[in-house]
């Protein structure tokens, strides 16, 4: 098929790397590029860290100068939000009813913070997924306030970090062992976790949350299951994230955790889908879903030029990293709770260390806590499935 007119939707780090591949490669045809905020592509994991601390002013964000995007010679349809696609028309329709014509769509929809069924029109209760959010909740934090942060995954450990740094008192609830379990296995979820103690975090993990208390339109509390109630003049919801598919409902798109791609991130015939809301069959790995900056920047590229004609399967070695106080933790390929971990310079109860994660047989992930050269010399081994190392001696 030879395309004329290609429609990304999603303004962001995937969206934004699909379009500008689209170019490099020869597209010369229409683009159109739509997103539900009224902002130009900004990066998303400073948020909750240098933007959070004030360290950073929002334009750091912007991930290309205005006049690199000129360059694309894209048409921007910012704050104009997706509302359905008709695959058999080829159009995607926008709120406001206008509609946009394509022969090849990318969508790149990324997506939305998860929220309790209760609380959210309290003042003092907040999520953060956009720049918006994260300058209402650096605005909230500079008088120094008591802050509940509920769940203690990426985002929360994060903010519980920045706001310590800010002089807030913080405690950081979440119904697992350990902040970070699920991505770091326990293990090194429970070094995580003393250095939150350490700084000074009142952390209630294995606990779940009831409820929030509240006078006068402004949230007061949390009540957890066991029925404490922790004051708080703020509340951050971190529960984890929805991929932004509602507006694929009545396609006929394959849906699930995401929008299904094949492992060549095609959904349909034109239709490619990268970033946060995709879903893809990983050659090594299976089925997965990413959401992670590197991933988007990857996935936008090999999406494009899967809608251009190449077959090559995406398979990323998956990369995380978070910083969170003086120490940066950095993983590849696949790490956690299901997977065997061994320690393979340092000691994972003090000080730097790097380990693997496996089945036994085979190195499927590796994790540093402040060894960055030692995150670049397993990542080889990871990308191998280097047989699993004897113990240290």
């Amino acid at each position: 098929m030879t395309l004329s007119r290609v429609v990304v939707v999603g303004a962001s780090a995937a969206g934004l790397t699909a379009a500008e591949t689209l170019r490099r490669e020869g597209f010369a045809g229409e683009l159109t590029v739509i997103g539900d905020e009224h902002r130009l592509p900004y990066d998303r994991p400073p948020l909750s860290k240098q933007v959070l601390s004030g360290n950073w002013e929002p334009e750091r964000v912007a991930l290309r100068r205005r006049e690199a995007l000129d360059a694309l010679g894209a048409r921007w349809l910012l704050g104009r939000r997706a509302m359905a696609l008709d695959v058999a028309a080829r159009t995607v329709t926008l709120a406001d009813g206008d509609a946009a014509p394509y022969d090849g769509l990318v969508i790149a929809t990324g997506v939305t913070a998860r929220r309790l069924p209760y609380g959210h029109r309290l003042r003092g209760v907040h999520v953060l997924r956009g720049l918006d959010e994260a300058l209402a909740l650096r605005a909230a934090l500079g008088d120094g306030p008591s802050l509940v942060i509920v769940g203690a995954g990426f985002l929360g450990a994060e903010v519980a970090a920045v706001a310590r740094g800010l002089g807030c008192r913080v405690t950081l609830v979440d119904p697992l062992p350990a902040p970070m379990v699920r991505q770091l296995g326990s293990a090194v979820a429970e070094r995580v976790a003393e250095l939150h103690r350490a700084n000074g975090v009142d952390l209630r993990c294995g606990t779940s949350v009831a409820g929030l208390t509240e006078r006068d339109g402004a949230v007061t509390g949390v009540r957890l299951g066991d029925g404490t109630h922790l004051p708080a003049d703020l509340v951050l919801v971190a529960i984890g994230s929805v991929p932004a598919v509602d507006w694929l409902r009545d396609s006929g798109l394959p849906l699930g955790d995401g929008v299904l791609c094949d492992e060549f991130c095609s959904v349909a015939p034109g239709i490619v889908a990268a970033g946060d809301v995709a879903s893809w069959t990983h050659p090594a790995y299976g089925r997965m879903r990413v959401e992670h900056r590197m991933n988007a920047t990857e996935q936008g590229v090999a999406a494009a030029r899967t809608l251009l004609g190449e077959r090559v399967p995406f398979a990323p070695v998956p990369y995380f990293w978070t910083d969170q106080y003086d120490v940066k933790i950095q993983a590849y390929g696949r790490t956690g709770q299901d997977a065997g971990f061994r320690v393979v310079t340092g000691s994972s109860d003090q000080g730097p260390f790097a380990g693997v994660y496996g089945d036994g047989e085979r190195i499927t992930g590796a994790v540093t806590w402040n060894l960055p050269r030692a995150a670049r010399e397993l990542r080889p081994l990871v990308a191998q499935r280097a047989p699993w190392p004897a113990p240290v001696a």
